[in-house]
């Protein structure tokens, strides 16, 4: 059994369920979101039997104990009751539902893409950063800082209009885009003491999107830089022009060699490859998307993925 966790209408686990499904696997689809009120759960350990980590979801009763494979994509956090007024006892039930539930899936013995706990590591860029370049990767000059002195410092060192500002996590109720550091930006640089930024050496070149399945890497070049905002090509995807591309061979062991040190079987990579041909590592995301570099380029990424399960899942079950 080939368990997901994600929700209905995130559009890449609904591409690859529907693969999965066309290819007669047995399939279980868990949103958190529906922890601890929609989804029930009756966990068990008894003297000479395996545990048993029971769900109900929409009248039917499974045993989680029977996957042979998680894949843990974007999650909601639980739904606690409404009936639940008060803030400190809806954090409470809240917490308890994640000792439980994220217990019973760490406690599966099968395999996993991505493991949640390094996943969740994976998702933190100073990690990435220190680990990218132990496998030989090139970083560009990176500062992260809450002290004016420094970002002032990184700017002069670097040259104004050569640095970029981004946040750490993109989420979609703060979704920023990158931006060049410019001269009224050097004017707010107290605001720094509220939270931490990113400062990096910004790189012209060609962005590149590494979709990592397992040992398979899927790249596609995105050519922003004569486009009506090159600092960020998620601006402007649709402007640049866009194809399948390979990666030099050491380049891509590089990749794969910091795919194991996180810990993951999936993550989506964005480089950048100057007009030199270095290739610089911006960062990785283990729950990145992939359906937009899929339609630019063409690369089979949607079935690579689906694929990849089957083989841990293991062969099929008979008719």
């Amino acid at each position: 059994m080939i368990v997901v966790v994600s929700y209905e209408g995130e559009d890449h686990s609904d591409a690859v369920c529907a693969c999965l499904q066309r290819a007669g696997r047995e399939l279980l689809r868990i949103d958190l979101a529906d922890f601890p009120v929609r989804n029930r759960i009756a966990l068990r350990w008894r003297d000479g039997a395996a545990p048993q980590y029971l769900l109900e979801i929409a009248g039917r009763e499974v045993d989680l104990a029977a996957a042979r494979v998680v894949w843990w994509r974007r999650v909601r956090g639980f739904d606690v009751d409404p009936a639940i007024l008060r803030g400190q006892h809806r954090a409470f039930a809240s917490s308890e539902t994640g000792q439980a539930v994220h217990g019973m899936l760490d406690a599966l013995g099968c395999a996993w893409m991505n493991p949640r706990l390094a996943d969740e590591a994976a998702h933190h860029k100073p990690l990435q950063w220190t680990l990218a370049q132990q496998v030989g990767l090139q970083v560009p000059a990176t500062l992260v800082t809450t002290r004016a002195e420094e970002a002032q410092r990184f700017v002069a060192e670097q040259g104004l209009g050569q640095v970029v500002f981004k946040a750490f996590l993109a989420s979609i109720e703060e979704w920023r885009e990158t931006r060049l550091v410019t001269a009224e930006d050097l004017g707010r640089l107290d605001l720094l003491r509220l939270a931490p930024v990113i400062f990096q050496r910004y790189i012209p070149g060609v962005d590149l999107r590494i979709t990592i399945v397992g040992r398979r890497l899927f790249t596609t070049e995105i050519d922003a830089r004569h486009t009506s905002y090159p600092v960020d090509m998620r601006m402007v995807v649709g402007e640049g022009r866009a194809a399948a591309a390979q990666l030099p061979a050491d380049i891509e062991a590089k990749l794969l060699a910091l795919q194991d040190r996180l810990g993951l079987r999936y993550g989506a990579v964005d480089m950048r490859r100057t007009d030199d041909g270095q290739y610089l590592f911006l960062e990785v995301n283990p729950a990145g998307q992939w359906l937009f570099a899929e339609r630019l380029s063409g690369l089979p990424i949607t079935q690579a993925v689906a694929d990849h399960l089957c083989e841990l899942d293991g062969p099929a079950a008979g008719p």
